[in-house]
C-alpha cells in the first residue's frame, strides 16, 4: 500500500476561458494539448498507454481512477501517451495484489501533469457541448495570463500529423516465422494486444514503421496487410494514403482499424473531417448491417469519414454505424478484399463483442491464398 501525501494546488484552464482549480496529482509542471474524456470505468492503464491519445488532455468520467494500481501486463505501448490526466478522485492507495505500484508513481516516472479534485461529470458535459477544444494544467502557477500564453502556443489537434511521431523507429516480428499466415503491419500507433490478437489466430506479423514504402512491405512476402490505429489528423498523412492506394493495387486482403478505417477512406477520395467531440469510452452501440446484430464497442477517435460521400461511393459498402449518432463505423470495398472499423477490436479495455473481427480478416488471408 502507498501512503498519501499532502497535494499541491493545480489550475485547469480551457481555450473558453473556463476555469477549474483542484490538487496536483502525477508529476508537477504545466502542459497542454486538446482535452477529451473517457467513459470507460476500467482500463485506465491500458486507456493511458493507448498511443491514439497522444497529444491530448484526458478526462477519465469515472469517479475513482487508480484504485487498482498499475501492473506491467496493463500496457499497450512502452509509455504512457497521454499529454495530461485529469480526475475526480486520483488514487495513490491500491488494493490489488498483482500491482506493482501506484498510480502517483507509475505518472510521475512517466512525467505526466495531472489535476484532480474537479467535478468531471460537469466538465464532460461541458465539452459535450462546446465540443474538443485545447486546454492547460499547471501546478506551477495560477496566473490566468500565463496560461493563456501556454495556450495561444498550443497547436490544434485539426491538421495536425502525430502518427509517424508514434510509430516504431525499428521494423519488429511476433508470432510464429512458419506460419503461413504473414501480415505486414503499418505501425501508426499500434496497441500491442491488436497485434496480440493476431498472433493468437496462428499469424506472423511483422511491424513496420509509418513512412516505410510498399517495396519494403513487399519484402516480407505478405499475404495480408494491417493498418493500425493512431493519433492525430489524417488528412495531411501524405506519406500513407499513397502507400494505402499502392497496396490496394495488390489486391491482397487488408483490414483497417480506427486511424487505419480513415486511411482507407482516404485512399478511395472519401475525406475525414473532426468530430465536435469525438467518440471515447467502451460502452458504444454500433449495428452491424451485415448480420443485424447490435456490438458493444470500444472507441477512441476524434475524427472521422464523411457520411454522405461514403454513401455515393459506387465501390464501398458501409458494414456498421453508430447507433447514437449514425457516424460510419465500418466499410467494405466491392471489388477487393480490404474492409476497416472506426472502432476497437481488441478492447483493451471493454467489451469482446467484436474480436470476431480478426477472425474474419484471417478467413480473408486463407481466401485469397
Amino acid at each position: 500500500m502507498s501512503t498519501p501525501t499532502s497535494p499541491l494546488s493545480a489550475i485547469l484552464l480551457l481555450e473558453d476561458g473556463s476555469v477549474h482549480y483542484g490538487q496536483s496529482f502525477g508529476k508537477k509542471g504545466t502542459v497542454s494539448g486538446e482535452i477529451c474524456f473517457n467513459t470507460g470505468m476500467t482500463g485506465y492503464q491500458e486507456v493511458f498507454t493507448d498511443p491514439s491519445y497522444y497529444g491530448q488532455v484526458l478526462i477519465m468520467n469515472s469517479v475513482h481512477i487508480g484504485n487498482y494500481g498499475v501492473r506491467d501486463t496493463d500496457i499497450e505501448s512502452g509509455s504512457v501517451k497521454i499529454r495530461g490526466l485529469i480526475g475526480r478522485n486520483l488514487e495513490e492507495q491500491f488494493s490489488r495484489l498483482q500491482a506493482k505500484g501506484s498510480l502517483d508513481e507509475y505518472l510521475k516516472a512517466n512525467n505526466i501533469v495531472c489535476i484532480e479534485g474537479v467535478d468531471t461529470r460537469a466538465l464532460v458535459a461541458h465539452v459535450r457541448v462546446k465540443g474538443a477544444m485545447n486546454c492547460v494544467i499547471s501546478s506551477e502557477t495560477s496566473n490566468i495570463d500565463e496560461l493563456k500564453a501556454v495556450l495561444a502556443k498550443t497547436p490544434s489537434m485539426d491538421g495536425l500529423e502525430l502518427a509517424s511521431v508514434v510509430s516504431t523507429e525499428k521494423e519488429y516480428e511476433l508470432g510464429d516465422p512458419a506460419s503461413s499466415i504473414r501480415i505486414a503491419v503499418l505501425d501508426y500507433g499500434v496497441k500491442q494486444h491488436i497485434l496480440q490478437c493476431m498472433v493468437e489466430r496462428g499469424a506472423y506479423v511483422k511491424v513496420f514503421p509509418a513512412k516505410t514504402p510498399l517495396a519494403r512491405l513487399q519484402e516480407f512476402s505478405p499475404n495480408g496487410y494491417f493498418l493500425s490505429n493512431g493519433p492525430g489528423d489524417p488528412a495531411p498523412m501524405e506519406y500513407a494514403i499513397p502507400t494505402v492506394k499502392a497496396i490496394l493495387q495488390e489486391k491482397k486482403p487488408l483490414f483497417g482499424i480506427c486511424l487505419g478505417h480513415q486511411l482507407l477512406a482516404l485512399a478511395n477520395d472519401i475525406p475525414t473531417f473532426k468530430m465536435h467531440h469525438g467518440h471515447r469510452g467502451l460502452n458504444h452501440p454500433v449495428k452491424n448491417l451485415q448480420t443485424g446484430k447490435c456490438e458493444i464497442t470500444t472507441q477512441n477517435h476524434g475524427f472521422g469519414v464523411d457520411p454522405a460521400a461514403v454513401r455515393k461511393a459506387t465501390n464501398i459498402e458501409i458494414t456498421h454505424v453508430n447507433l447514437n449518432d449514425e457516424s460510419i463505423e465500418g466499410i467494405r470495398l466491392k471489388d477487393r478484399p480490404a474492409f476497416s472499423v472506426q472502432y476497437h477490436p481488441e478492447a483493451t479495455p471493454g467489451p469482446h463483442d467484436s474480436r470476431y473481427l480478426f477472425d474474419d480478416f484471417i478467413a480473408l488471408i486463407r481466401k485469397y491464398n
